[in-house]
């Protein structure tokens, strides 16, 4: 392994605890759940994490959340800070969306840099940051028992999570520091999903072929 590429432990920490605050404030909105203490924490933690668990389990390792206690201690307690403050951070509705993609920002930068860590090819890490960035969202909805936002139209997660990916990887291909490289790929993947939800850009809707073009005989 090259240390290069070695994870921080406090990038992984912010990792979780943003995406533990974030998905706890986006839970406790839905009043009519009547989701209870338990509940929101439990669904913060899994949004937290989410895309580590799924990043490591992909790349064959024990997840890097299991191997300190920190991990769980951050997450809860970010996961209940952001319930306790969502009435008021709700406020700032434009936070949660940024908060979001900082996560997918987060995740896909630690993704993609352990995948090539690890000796993988360029296309491989990169789609290993791309599911890291957006396993805590999809666990999330999962819980929440909603429509997966990856999945439809207006979302763009595998968008801004793949732009920011695919520029890590090119980056170091050139030899930037990684921390840089990292930054960097962090700020696309927020800018992408921030950009995209003010401006309204989508990826084109599913259509079918109703049928062959006719041509006419001469």
């Amino acid at each position: 392994m090259n240390e290069t590429f070695e994870i921080p432990l406090w990038a992984g920490l912010l990792a979780v605890g943003v995406g533990a605050m974030q998905g706890a404030m986006f839970a406790a909105q839905f009043r009519d759940r009547r989701l209870d203490l338990l509940g929101v924490a439990i669904i913060g933690i899994a949004t937290g994490f989410g895309g580590g668990m799924v990043r490591d389990i992909v790349l064959s390792e024990v997840p890097a959340v299991l191997t300190t206690n920190w991990y769980l201690i951050v997450a809860t307690g970010a996961a209940l800070f952001g319930m306790l403050l969502e009435r008021l951070i709700a406020r700032m509705g434009p936070l949660i969306t940024v908060l979001d993609a900082l996560t997918i920002g987060l995740f896909g930068a630690i993704g993609t840099t352990k995948a090539l860590s690890l000796g993988l090819p360029e296309v491989p890490a990169i789609f290993v940051g791309v599911i890291s960035a957006i396993g805590g969202s999809i666990l999330r909805d999962v819980l929440l028992s909603m429509p997966i936002a990856l999945m439809h139209v207006g979302s763009l997660y595998a968008v801004a999570a793949t732009a920011g990916a695919t520029s890590l990887v090119i980056m170091r291909s050139f030899d930037v520091p990684v921390f840089l490289a990292a930054t960097i790929c962090v700020g696309l993947t927020v800018g992408v999903r921030v950009l995209a939800v003010l401006f309204n850009w989508t990826l084109p809707e599913q259509r079918t072929i109703s049928g062959m073009p006719k041509f006419r005989r001469p």
